[in-house]
């Protein structure tokens, strides 16, 4: 019975889209179901700098050659109110000078992952995991009385290394610009090689004897992400960790990279990184860094 009235359904409703205008196959776009709510982007590039001068060159200078690698990778989801965007920033490099052993110049590892539910066009409740690192060891080098240098161990792959967690209000007004409000966040700082204690007496604020540190704090994110120009683009992330025990202590960081894309496989990439946190250091701390090298998106 149940058979012969599914029958009769199938049958009645093709004779009504059969009434119905025919429609033009060509007509229809079809849209692949992996794409429709995805945007993914990806790169990866090498960058070699060299430079070498003659032994009677007046203008001064040391023979040096530095190489370094990237990955780049970010993918954003959005469907109706949900939206979970991912981003992996992998970076290594190394330079050698005249008359000193190889040392690295660049060394970073993040990785961020964030699920949102939007509450208004423009505010959207947030949760977001953040993992900051190296890979290699790290030294500080300090010049001899005797003439020489001596390297001293200030860090290793997870010494430190920075393990977030935060919950909060994110605002974003355009897909360039937001700030995020982490009202409820956790740091875990973690310093699993002891032999840093000697270089780096601080031990980046975990305490003697252990390997990690807990800590609840405000934390207040500011991204900024845009094309200036047609192959000129600009990147920029400020970050604001209080912690709620110290106030009084507030960690800065901005990171920037400003990227012009000469062709489709050469780019020219300018990054800087200024840090201030009392944790490691009570000045103000900052890197630079020019490049050119070979870039490959996909």
């Amino acid at each position: 019975m149940k058979t012969s009235f599914f029958l009769l359904f199938l049958l009645g409703w093709s004779g009504v889209a059969m009434a119905q205008k025919p429609t033009r196959l060509d007509s229809i776009k079809v849209v692949p179901i992996d794409t429709v709510y995805w945007k993914r982007s990806a790169q990866a590039g090498i960058n070699l700098n060299q430079g070498s001068f003659s032994s009677n060159w007046k203008g001064g200078g040391v023979n040096s050659i530095a190489l370094g690698a990237f990955f780049n990778a970010k993918s954003d989801y959005m469907q109706r109110r949900f939206n979970w965007t991912s981003e992996v920033q992998l970076q290594y490099g190394i330079v050698k000078n005249q008359n000193q052993d190889s040392r690295k110049n660049v060394d970073r590892i993040f990785l961020d992952t964030k699920v949102g539910h939007r509450l208004s066009p423009v505010w959207l409740a947030f949760g977001n995991l953040n993992f900051l690192s190296q890979f290699a060891t790290g030294y500080r080098y300090e010049q001899l009385p005797g003439g020489g240098e001596r390297n001293v161990l200030i860090s290793n792959f997870f010494a430190p290394a920075y393990l977030t967690e935060s919950v909060g209000l994110e605002y974003k007004p355009t897909t360039y610009f937001n700030l995020q409000f982490g009202l409820g966040t956790i740091r875990q700082t973690f310093v699993t090689d002891d032999a840093i204690t000697a270089g780096e007496p601080t031990r980046y604020g975990v305490a003697p004897g252990k390997n990690v540190r807990n800590e609840f704090a405000f934390q207040l994110i500011a991204n900024f992400d845009r094309n200036l120009m047609e192959n000129l683009n600009l990147k920029a992330r400020y970050q604001l960790f209080a912690n709620y025990a110290t106030l009084n202590a507030i960690d800065h960081r901005l990171d920037i990279s400003l990227t012009a894309k000469v062709n489709k496989y050469v780019n020219v990439n300018l990054t800087g990184i200024v840090l201030y946190d009392k944790d490691q250091d009570d000045a103000i701390q900052y890197s630079q860094g020019l490049a050119i090298g070979f870039l490959y998106s996909f």
